[in-house]
């Protein structure tokens, strides 16, 4: 309990530390394909283009599976916004595309600036859907103990319901060998834990400076955090809600919900992983403490893939010097992330059946 209590000192670290540009994106008047609703999922507001290049668009559904998500500011309540987007030229021909899902850390947003920029950057010359769907402080995981909130399935939200919208909707590849996943620090964590779940929907699976490993107290703690600060989403919950109680020996769902420990089922799939290690703590400390916990659930992940024999890549890029220009190798740093996006990207279009 000591080191446990001891820990959730990282908590407000990773707090501080996820912090992301969140600002809302401003929609252009041009509508882009209009959407059907199916899967459990009512579309509540059609797609509007975030502005003049007409490559992304942001929708916003309701689900059953999480009528009643968490908010961060700018959020509407019972609401889920899901940002696409779409490669050049998809408006002019008839073709099939692949799609990458990418999860958002917390606390961030799937419709940010940022995410959108980070994207089409990275998918300029890619024949290549990509969509972002709202998580919150979810961990991308169906809650143990949602509480008054309802239900908080969000892996069923995010498999069994946004991946068929997109594929009944759009011109997608609707198989395995057309679709990939990846995700940044809370993503990253999504990412392994539905690729490692759902093997037979992904063909490739990346994290950013995903905390892959629940075992990890610090890691742990931070989870908690999430949970039960403001800054993270409104209202907040029960330190249990997400994976029940923390504390030995009832921690049975963390354990067993833990990517790091649980490689084997993603043999045959591509995997990759990038991290950095905080560079300078004395600049900007909670950014690098968080980065540095990241970094150590990635070493426990790469050792269990090693071990297993199950091929990988694993960019350690340390202080993000040698990785790319302006890279601090901090947990938020946007140099870093649009090197690893651009780097993962072109990892997966090896892969993917694409045009």
């Amino acid at each position: 309990m000591t080191r446990f209590r001891k820990s959730l000192w990282w908590a407000v670290a990773m707090a501080a530390g996820l912090a992301a540009a969140s600002t809302p994106i401003a929609t252009a008047e041009t509508e882009p394909p209009r959407l059907d609703d199916g899967f459990g999922l009512t579309v509540v507001r059609q797609p509007e283009w975030v502005d003049d290049a007409q490559r992304t668009f942001v929708f916003s559904v309701t689900s059953d599976q999480v009528p009643n998500p968490t908010l961060l500011p700018g959020q509407t309540a019972g609401q889920h916004d899901i940002m696409v987007t779409l490669p050049e030229g998809y408006g002019g021909n008839a073709d099939r595309y692949p799609v990458l899902y990418s999860l958002h850390g917390n606390p961030d947003r799937a419709n940010t600036q940022v995410n959108q920029q980070i994207t089409e950057q990275a998918t300029k010359d890619a024949p290549l859907i990509t969509v972002h769907p709202n998580g919150v402080r979810s961990w991308y995981s169906n809650w143990v103990n949602p509480g008054g909130l309802g239900p908080q399935n969000w892996e069923n939200f995010h498999l069994d319901q946004v991946i068929p919208l997109i594929d009944a909707n759009l011109r997608t590849i609707p198989d395995r060998e057309g679709r990939a996943i990846v995700g940044h620090s809370m993503g990253g964590f999504g990412a392994f834990h539905y690729a490692e779940h759902r093997p037979e929907l992904f063909s490739y699976v990346g994290s950013f400076s995903g905390g892959l490993d629940l075992l990890n107290q610090a890691q742990r703690a931070a989870v908690i955090g999430t949970e039960l600060l403001p800054d993270s989403g409104t209202p907040t919950v029960a330190a249990d809600a997400i994976f029940g109680s923390p504390v030995w020996p009832l921690d049975v769902v963390w354990n067993a919900q833990s990517p790091a420990q649980h490689v084997e089922s993603l043999r045959g799939m591509g995997v990759a992983m990038y991290t950095g290690n905080g560079g300078d703590l004395t600049v900007n400390p909670p950014q690098a403490i968080v980065e540095s916990v990241a970094r150590d659930t990635n070493l426990v992940t790469a050792a269990n893939l090693n071990t297993a024999g199950i091929p990988h890549y694993f960019a350690d890029y340390g202080d993000g010097s040698t990785w790319a220009p302006g890279c601090t190798g901090k947990h938020a740093s946007v140099p870093c992330l649009q090197k690893d996006m651009d780097h993962y990207v072109s990892l997966i279009m090896q892969r993917l059946q694409h045009p």
